[in-house]
């Protein structure tokens, strides 16, 4: 089995800090991995009203100017909706996938009726609402029967290892509910698209930043559903906006300035500073790679 590794940005802006961080530290574990490991870049466009034009170019020109190239040529996924579409229709063909009528407002609703929690981490816990039949309702988006699904399963709540944070859990039925795979605009959702592609790809090993790993339990589920495998999983910390909460574009993230080997460095260093490693004396960006490799071995002791 060959090793791999990826980095999967969404084209809505340039790199930031906090993106820079998940790029470089999905390419030390890979490159950790030893020679044979690969390392790949998918430009995440699914949601293709939030992309920008020429951002996935640019993305990859900042990736560039920091001596990490993939070792295969980028994907798009607005270039694999075949693929989502196949997966979609053998969820639904198993029931574990159906249409759903509700708007935020009917979920509102059905959450104050029930007495459910409204949201969680930002987002509406379904109430199962449409799990028996649309009502009458037209589609406006298929989800995943994900209480169905896990009902079948050996024990309640999902638990995993995340190679950082440690043993993880998760009750996607109460927490979560049954999630949107494809959206009522169209899109697809992150969720079916990520576990698609990863599985397409072969990628064995997951790096990512931490605001993501909440999405792990819904996307092991997908997995098993899907009968694909699971990958390993390491969630990154993050690097933190003013206001506390995770860097973005929506609380002032600046891009990454990569227009000169010296400010590609000055990146690179900032986020091994976050990463835990330690400061370079590198003087170029390919250089000051090379010798995060060690660190990361000794710091997350990847497989080869």
């Amino acid at each position: 089995m060959i090793r791999t590794g990826r980095f999967a940005p969404s084209p809505t802006g340039p790199l930031h800090a906090g993106s820079m961080v998940a790029a470089l530290a999905s390419w030390l574990d890979v490159r950790a991995r030893g020679p044979q490991a690969r390392w790949l870049v998918r430009i995440e466009d699914a949601d293709t009203e939030r992309c920008l034009p020429g951002m996935g170019e640019a993305i990859l020109a900042q990736l560039a100017a920091c001596a990490m190239l993939p070792d295969a040529p980028p994907v798009w996924q607005t270039q694999r909706i075949g693929l989502y579409v196949k997966a979609l229709e053998r969820l639904a063909a198993a029931q574990l996938a159906y249409p759903c009528g509700c708007s935020r407002k009917d979920i509102d609703e059905a959450l104050v009726r029930q007495g459910m929690a409204h949201r969680r981490h930002g987002e509406r816990v379904y109430p199962g609402t449409c799990r028996d039949g649309l009502h009458g309702k037209p589609a406006r988006a298929w989800r995943f029967a994900a209480t169905k699904f896990q009902a079948t399963q050996p024990s309640g709540a999902l638990r995993w290892r995340d190679r950082r944070l440690g043993d993880q859990q998760q009750d996607v039925a109460h927490e979560v509910g049954d999630f949107v795979l494809r959206r009522a605009d169209g899109p697809w959702a992150y969720q079916l698209a990520v576990v698609v592609d990863d599985a397409d790809q072969g990628v064995t090993d997951i790096v990512r930043g931490a605001d993501l790993a909440d999405n792990t339990a819904r996307q092991i589920l997908l997995q098993r559903a899907l009968a694909l495998p699971t990958p390993s999983y390491l969630h990154a910390p993050l690097v933190l906006g003013a206001d506390g909460d995770k860097l973005s574009k929506q609380n002032g993230a600046s891009p990454v300035d990569t227009a000169s080997p010296g400010a590609a460095l000055a990146a690179l260093d900032a986020a091994a500073r976050v990463l835990g490693l330690g400061p370079t004396a590198a003087s170029s960006p390919a250089d000051a790679l090379a010798g995060w490799v060690p660190e990361w071995r000794t710091l997350y002791n990847p497989r080869p």
